[in-house]
Formats: structure tokens, sequence, C-alpha cells
């Protein structure tokens, strides 16, 4: 039997289910680099480079071994520029007896994957993705009867399963979680460690040159580009984190500075995600790191609570709810995205240092990407489905599956609920103390309201009570609502009013700008 087997961009790891059982003799592997994946939102061109190099490296990986590859190159004059259509035209080359392909990350390929059997005229076999430690089918199990999904409880249930971290039937440690041993600010002086980056290899800079000319009105900069490409460089990336970011990652993985968009993090999702490394390599490395003296356990445990836990929880969430989750709007949220998550022209530093950061690299880390882009588009209430392809175009490691249980539970609380327990909103006090951007900032996070008031103080006050229609009945938020009510009534009035006045600037497209430099910003 002949087969042609389907290998998407996102799928470079050379045990996926699909290349299991190839017959180099017999298979032929396809590959397609289509237009209509690098543009159907418009992806950073460091994120376009990043998947089609990896492609092409992994397809010259596999040529090696003697496997016949049919690689469709995106500027070959005869591509159709969809999955759907290389794939029908590849059957008529190959003349398969069956097409066979790994499932994909997003809920759209795989409808499209469910018709294509009917459109081609011959089988087509989609297999599970067993690169993950929790199958679809088991996480749908434990979900099913929970009106509520919480990841601590489906987190040691894989402990559990997994061994990971266990002394028999006990955490390792006694304690599940050190969530609340890594929560502290960089200490004035500690210099971040020099992270490994990676210089583009030939195959690499020519899909550069490609990017820049076929996108160039995409977001973000292509130079420098500092990502592996291959599996040897994603392998050399773990190690890097292991030596300069684990030991000091569970301490400062809530930290933020202006100049450091790294610090202590992993910089594995864009290589987990696309395939270069598996989860199973990634926990199993920093719990050996562990075991021989390397780094501290609640720096391995918050490590392994990322993959193990969230990023397994965020697929099952992904698959059991969609596609209903993405319409997901339970705060009703209607304002448009701000121009500036673009531009990065706005007068709050820390919103200008995460965009530009994200500009450069085509990656934040994810107090970053909740505690300041998420966190102020909660507060401005912007369209959950904006902010969802904002997030899906502009990070490296952004594909649909992770991103947007992230966005639409944590960062927006659009589920109302299913993931987290109450909304993560903070005030400006919050990146006070968890970074140094304020204090390069137009707007002081001690001032709460009048000229200089740091908009994340308004906003969050303001975002409070507009919602307590939905919010007031939650039992986490009692608190807050109790402190609202003994709040002096002309505080909370002259709040509402100022908020209306720099979301109404917001609303007419105006860039953001500081009391001083607009005198009628506050009304």
């Amino acid at each position: 039997m002949r087969r042609l087997v389907l290998v998407l961009g996102d799928q470079l790891t050379r045990g996926i289910a699909a290349l299991a059982d190839l017959d180099p003799a017999r298979d032929v592997v396809l590959m397609v680099e289509a237009m209509e994946e690098a543009t159907y939102v418009r992806h950073h061109r460091q994120k376009i480079v990043f998947v089609l190099a990896a492609m092409r490296r992994f397809a010259a990986a596999l040529r090696a071994e003697g496997i016949r590859v049919d690689h469709v190159d995106l500027e070959d004059p005869a591509n159709t520029q969809s999955f759907g259509g290389e794939v029908a035209r590849a059957v008529a080359r190959h003349r398969p007896d069956r097409v066979v392909v790994t499932e994909p990350g997003e809920w759209r390929v795989l409808a499209a994957m469910r018709g294509w059997s009917d459109a081609l005229g011959v089988p087509v076999e989609i297999r599970d993705d067993d690169r993950f430690f929790c199958s679809r089918g088991r996480f749908a199990r434990w979900a099913d009867g929970r009106s509520q999904l919480r990841m601590e409880h489906f987190y040691r249930v894989m402990r559990r399963e997994t061994g990971i971290l266990m002394d028999g039937a006990e955490p390792v440690g006694g304690r599940w979680n050190f969530d609340h041993d890594n929560r502290k600010p960089l200490p004035p002086g500690l210099v971040p460690p020099e992270r490994r980056r990676f210089a583009p290899d030939p195959t690499t800079r020519a899909v550069i040159d490609l990017v820049a000319r076929r996108f160039p009105d995409h977001f973000g900069d292509l130079e420098p580009f500092g990502w592996a490409t291959d599996r040897a460089g994603a392998r050399d990336a773990l190690d890097d984190f292991l030596a300069a970011g684990l030991p000091d990652f569970g301490d400062y993985q809530d930290a933020m500075k202006r100049g450091a968009p790294f610090l202590f993090h992993g910089m594995l999702s864009p290589y987990l995600n696309v395939g270069l490394l598996t989860a199973r390599e990634v926990v199993d490395a920093a719990v050996a790191a562990h075991a021989a003296g390397r780094a501290p356990l609640a720096a391995v445990e918050g490590f392994v609570r990322q993959i193990l836990g969230w990023r397994e929880y965020v697929r099952g969430i992904y698959w059991t709810r969609m596609p209903d989750y993405a319409e997901a709007n339970a705060l009703g949220a209607d304002r448009p995205m701000p121009w500036f998550y673009w531009s990065g022209r706005t007068a709050m530093a820390c919103v200008a240092a995460v965009v530009d950061d994200t500009r450069r690299h085509a990656y934040a880390h994810h107090i970053h990407r909740l505690m300041v882009t998420g966190n102020f588009a909660l507060l401005a209430g912007i369209r959950p489905s904006e902010v969802a392809a904002w997030y899906l175009a502009v990070y490296a490691d952004a594909f649909e599956w992770v991103e947007l249980p992230n966005v639409l539970g944590m960062a927006l609380h659009a589920d109302g609920g299913l993931m987290a327990s109450k909304p993560y909103a903070a005030s400006g006090a919050y990146i006070d103390r968890m970074s140094d951007h304020c204090a390069a900032c137009a707007y002081d996070p001690a001032v709460k309201t009048g000229p200089g008031a740091c908009p994340f103080n308004l906003l969050y006050w303001n975002f409070v009570m507009e919602r307590r229609d939905r919010l007031g009945g939650n039992p986490r938020m009692g608190p807050v609502y109790r402190t609202l009510d003994r709040m002096d009534p002309a505080r909370r009035e002259t709040i509402a009013r100022e908020a209306r006045a720099f979301l109404d600037r917001l609303d007419r497209g105006e860039e953001d700008a500081p009391a001083a430099a607009q005198g009628t910003l506050f009304g």
C-alpha cells in the first residue's frame, strides 16, 4: 500500500503518529507551505520565518534518512496556497491508496480534513497526536460533568498518572504546588543571564529573504532573528535554559524588567509547539536537573506545572469546548483593539515595552502577556475576538489550541469562569511591584485620579463598577466589592468620569498620551 503522509508545520517531530510506521520504499511525505496559513491572521514575520525554515530543515532531515519528501515551496507557481488544494494535487501526482495525517492543532483545519476523503476519493486517516501526556479523550473524561475546570485539580491527576515529581502516592517535597514561592520581583542589582540565541543558517537566511519579499507589511522585525530552526538547535536551547534559567526560574517567573524580555524563562514554547522538542523530554530534563542538585524543587515544580499542567490543560479546554468557545464573551466586551497594540506608541511604559519586545522577538513571557497587554484588554473591555487574533498573530509560539484558552479564559475571563475563578484584573500597583517599568513611565502608579494617574488604576476600578452585574456574585470578588462600597461616592464618580475620558480617546483612535501632554485627557 502506498500512502501519502501529510506533515504540518507544527508537527516537526520524527516520532509523530503519522510517521510512526512510515515505509520509505513506498510512502511519500508531503509538506506544504501555504499562503493561506501565513495570512488568515497577519502573523509576525519572525513567526513565519521560524515555521517555514523549521519545515525546510525537517524535510532535509527526512531526505537524509532516505525518505521521499514532496515539499511544496511557498513560491512554487503551481502552489494553490491551501492545504486542501495541495493535498489534492499531491494525490493526483502520487496516486496513493491512502492519505495519513496526524490531527492538527486547530479546529478549522480538522473540520476541513474531515471532508477530504469524499473530495479526494481516497481514504484519509487522521491519527491522534500522541505527543501530549493527556489524550483528548482522557481530558474529556476528566472534564465530564464538571461545571468548573480548574487546572490545579487536573494537574494533580496528571502527576499521579505519570509519576512525575511523585514519591509514591505523595508529591515530592510534600507539596503539590510551590506557586506562592514563585512570585518575587527582581532584586536591585540582579543581572539576568545572557540567553542563547542562534545565528540563521543558510536555509533560515533564505527564508528571511523570502519573508521580507512576500510579507513586507506584516507586523514584526525580521532582524535580528535568534530562534533555532532545527532539533539540534532546540536541544541546545533546552540545555541553555537548564543551566542559565531554571535555577532562578521559580523565584522570578512573574518578574518583569525593562530591556530584559527573556529573564529566566524557558523560551522553549516555540520549539515545543512546532515539535522540535517534546513535552516528555523537556519535563524529564527539568526533573533530572533537580535530582542532580542543579535546580531547586520550587523552580522545577513551577516549570513542570506549566507543561504537564497548564499546557495539557489548555489543550483539553480547547478541544472539549470548540467551536463555540471561540465566540465566548461573557463580560460583553465590545471596544475595538487600540492601535498601540501594533504600533507600541503609548505613554504607558509597560505596554510600550511589551509591544516593542513582541515586535523585536515575536516573544513575551507569560506575565507580560497576562498582566500587561491582557490585563489592559480586560480592563478596557476590548473585544475578545480581536484580542485573540492579535495574540495568535504576534507570538512565535501561538497556535490556536494553546492561544485561545489562554486569551479567552485567563486574560479576558470571557468564558465566564470556566477556567479561572475570578478575572486576572490588577491596578498599576501590581505592575509597579513586579517590574521597573513604572519608574520610566509618564504616569504614576501611586496616583489614583487626576493628572498623571496611571490608566490601570482608573480602568481597574471602572471595570469593577461596570461589571458588577456579572461579577458581584463571585465570592472571590467579594473583598473587592466591599472595598468599592466603602469608597467615597464622589471618588467613585471621579474614577468613572476620568476612565470614560480615557476610553473615549481610545475609541476615537487617538494614541494614548499622559495628562501633562493632553490637558483634556480626564475631561
